[in-house]
C-alpha cells in the first residue's frame, strides 16, 4: 500500500491530535486506539497491514506506538503526513510535561512536596506492573526467566548505560543461542521508501550516536542531547524501559536530580499520548525551554530514523528465525533491566517509610487486580502525598 496522493498532511495531524489528546494507557493502549481510529472507522489501511506495521515496531528499539504512528502517516500522505501525524500525538503531553517540569523548580509548598512525594510512590507501583506484566508475556519459560535474572543482576552489580548496553546485547546472544524464534507470515508491506533512503537513515543514526558523545563536553546541552538520544536508540519493549536508561544519561552524570526525575515519571502517568514525552519534561528542568525542545526531539529521533532504515529491508529480516530469536532474547534482558530499575532508584527513592510502602502496594493492586486507569491512581497518590507526606 503506498502513499495515498489525495490525503494531505493536515488530514493526519487532525487524526492524530484526537489520538494524542485522548490517548491514556501506554503502547498497548495505544495501538488499540489506532486500529479502532484509523483501520476500523476511517479504513486507512486493512488489519492485515496493520498487523505487519505492528509487527516491525515491536522488533525495533524506539517507541513502538509513536514509530506505529509515524509509519501510518507515512503510508497516507508520505514524509509530511509521517511528521504531521507524530506532531499531532506527542505534541500535546509534550507541552504538559514541559510545562510541569518548568513549574517544577518554583514548588516549594508542603502540600505540593507532598504531592510530588505521592508521585515518586506512585512511579513504585507502575513500575513493577510493568515488571509483572513483561514478566509474564517476555520470560514465558525457564530459559527467558533466568536470562531477565541474569540482566536484572548485571544492570546492579554494573549500574550506568554500560551495564544496561550489556545486558541487551547478551540477551540478544542467548536468544540466538536458545533459538525459539521462528519466522513471521504475513502479508507484504509497501511504504514508498527506497532501500537507498534506508542506508541513508541507517547512516545518520549511526551518525547520530557517534557524533554526539563526542560534543557532549562542549555543554550542558549538548550533554542532554547525547544522553537522551542514546537512551531513545535502545529502548526494546514498551515505554516503561526508557526509565533506567535515562536515569542512567541524566540522573547518574548531575543533568536532573533524583527527586525530580522521578515526580517527573509519576506525572507523565497521568497524560495522554507516548511516555517518551517524559524527555521533554526532563530537559526543562535541566535546561529550561531550549532543553525540552532538544531532549523531545532527540529522544524521538532514532527511533523514526531506525523505522525508516528498515522498511525498505522488513520483508527479508521479518522472515528470518535468527533474527527473531535474538530479539526474543533482547526482551527478556530488558524485562531483568526494569527490574533493576524497580528497585534503584524507583523504590530506594520512592519508598522511604511505612506509609509510602503501603500506598505502593496499595497503587499495585489497583493496578493490575482492579484494572483501575493509572491516571486514577497517580492522582490519588498525589493527593494523598498532599496530605499526609
Amino acid at each position: 500500500m503506498q502513499a495515498e496522493s489525495g490525503a494531505g498532511a493536515g488530514e493526519v495531524f487532525l487524526a492524530f491530535l484526537k489520538l494524542g489528546l485522548t490517548s491514556f494507557g501506554g503502547p498497548v493502549a495505544h495501538l488499540g486506539y489506532f486500529r479502532d481510529e484509523l483501520v476500523v472507522r476511517r479504513r486507512w489501511l486493512g488489519d492485515g497491514a496493520y498487523a505487519d506495521l505492528v509487527a516491525l515496531c515491536q522488533f525495533l528499539p524506539g517507541p513502538a506506538s509513536s514509530q506505529v504512528g509515524f509509519a501510518l502517516g507515512l503510508l497516507r500522505a508520505g514524509l509530511p503526513g509521517a511528521l504531521a501525524a507524530w506532531a499531532g500525538f506527542t505534541l500535546p503531553s509534550a507541552a504538559l510535561m514541559a510545562a510541569f517540569g518548568l513549574a517544577a523548580g518554583g514548588i516549594d509548598h508542603p502540600a505540593a512536596e507532598g504531592a510530588l512525594a505521592g508521585l515518586k510512590v506512585v512511579a513504585v507501583a507502575i513500575v513493577a506492573q510493568a515488571v509483572w506484566g513483561m514478566g509474564r508475556s517476555l520470560c514465558p519459560d525457564r530459559e527467558r526467566a533466568s536470562l531477565a535474572a541474569a540482566a536484572a543482576a548485571l544492570a546492579v552489580l554494573a549500574p550506568g548505560a554500560a551495564g544496561q548496553i550489556g545486558a541487551i546485547l547478551l540477551g540478544a546472544l542467548v536468544g540466538v543461542l536458545i533459538g525459539r524464534g521462528e519466522p513471521v507470515e504475513g502479508g507484504r508491506l509497501a511504504l514508498p521508501l527506497t532501500r537507498r533512503a534506508g542506508i541513508a537513515c541507517l547512516g545518520t543514526v549511526a551518525g547520530l550516536l557517534l557524533v554526539l558523545p563526542l560534543l557532549a563536553g562542549l555543554s550542558p546541552l549538548l550533554a542532554l542531547a547525547d544522553g537522551v538520544a542514546r537512551a531513545g536508540a535502545l529502548v526494546f519493549g514498551g515505554g516503561h524501559v526508557v526509565l533506567p536508561l535515562l536515569e542512567a544519561e541524566v540522573v547518574r552524570p548531575g543533568l536532573v536530580p533524583p527527586d525530580a526525575f522521578l515526580a517527573g515519571y509519576g506525572a507523565a502517568q497521568a497524560v495522554p499520548g507516548p511516555l517518551f514525552t517524559f524527555a521533554a519534561y526532563l530537559g526543562a528542568v535541566a535546561e529550561g525551554p531550549v532543553g525540552a525542545v532538544v531532549a523531545l526531539v532527540a529522544i524521538f529521533a532514532p527511533g523514526m530514523l531506525l523505522l525508516c532504515g528498515v522498511l525498505p529491508f522488513w520483508d527479508a529480516l521479518r522472515r528470518a528465525p535468527r533474527a527473531q530469536s535474538a530479539m526474543q532474547g533482547a526482551n527478556a534482558a530488558v524485562v531483568g533491566i526494569l527490574g533493576a530499575a524497580l528497585w534503584n532508584p524507583v523504590f530506594t527513592s520512592g519508598v522511604t517509610g511505612p506509609l509510602p510502602f503501603a500506598m505502593a502496594v496499595g497503587g499495585f493492586v489497583l493496578l493490575t487486580q482492579w484494572r483501575v486507569p493509572p491516571i486514577w491512581v497517580v492522582l490519588a497518590g498525589a493527593g494523598l502525598g498532599a496530605a499526609a507526606l
